[in-house]
């Protein structure tokens, strides 16, 4: 099955910078979030409330939040990690947020400071607050595939914990293979556990490209009837505390596969691999999606 259109979640200035060394000026997030939405995106990770001393990329979030302009039909994405964090949010005005759980039970403590069913039920009044209050909610489960010290992760635990954020009220759920290890065969047999449960519009993938395997896997998810999927111009992202973690799947690469499959994104090519010639430019380095360097040498 082939979808003729998909939704692809930008989240370079959130997940993509939060791994960078180099801190951003807010006047060129500001600018890195205008080019996007220019590009064509219309869901878009914008920052992160949780402790700037944890993650001094995204110190300025209140600042950035307050500053950004909003675009008629694009959608701006906080994470938030706790109540104070949505305080902080809705405080700017911010009308979506996020909620970050892990499945595994390491990657949980060593992410978040509590054990994997402490995380997850502590989103609740977080996500209650949040519905009640008119946000859109969108949640994060990570490491579904396998976590480098507990090993594989059970698709029924995933399928579980997925289910319990949707019961919290998340209205959509974002599956992260947080360090790249997945495969197109344990993509369809972890959407097989999530059938039973799940209604599978509401579940969106996020792909790491640790093992080039990225493209394959959302190749797998589309054709078991996935349409959403986050990805990161230039490629960049990772985990500050999965050091394994490759970079996101690159936006321009999930473009122009969806390009020759003739697939609808609504997003410009063009404007994306300028996008990331200039990112890279600002983070003093070349970034490394393919495309782009193609499109760059004129070989497309």
């Amino acid at each position: 099955m082939r979808p003729e259109r998909i939704t692809i979640v930008e989240v370079a200035p959130r997940d993509g910078l939060q791994a960078e060394d180099r801190v951003l000026p807010t006047e060129v997030k500001l600018e890195l979030l205008e080019r996007l939405a220019d590009a064509g995106h219309t869901s878009i990770e914008a920052t992160s409330f949780v402790s700037p001393k944890a993650v001094p990329q995204l110190a300025d979030a209140e600042e950035l939040m307050r500053r950004l302009k909003p675009r008629e039909g694009v959608r701006y994405t906080a994470l938030v990690p706790n109540e104070t964090g949505l305080d902080r949010a809705m405080s700017c005005g911010v009308r979506e947020i996020a909620v970050f759980a892990s499945a595994s039970e390491s990657y949980s403590r060593k992410n978040l400071n509590r054990s994997r069913d402490e995380a997850i039920a502590g989103y609740g009044p977080v996500i209650k607050r949040a519905k009640a209050a008119g946000l859109r909610v969108r949640g994060y489960l990570s490491m579904v595939f396998a976590d480098p010290w507990d090993g594989p992760t059970d698709p029924g635990v995933v399928s579980a914990a997925a289910k319990q954020l949707l019961d919290f009220g998340c209205d959509e759920l974002s599956l992260g293979d947080t360090v790249g290890v997945g495969t197109p065969g344990e993509i369809s047999t972890l959407l097989s556990a999530l059938r039973r449960d799940i209604p599978l519009p509401k579940v969106a993938f996020h792909f790491h490209d640790t093992y080039g395997q990225a493209l394959a896997n959302v190749l797998a998810a589309m054709s078991e009837g996935v349409t959403t999927f986050d990805a990161s111009v230039g490629g960049i992202g990772g985990s500050p505390f999965a050091k394994m973690a490759g970079g996101n799947l690159a936006t321009e690469d999930l473009v122009w596969l969806c390009k020759g499959m003739k697939i609808e994104t609504g997003l410009d090519l063009d404007k994306l691999v300028a996008t990331t010639t200039w990112l890279g430019e600002k983070l003093g380095r070349e970034l490394p999606a393919h495309v782009s360097r193609a499109v760059r040498g004129g070989d497309v």
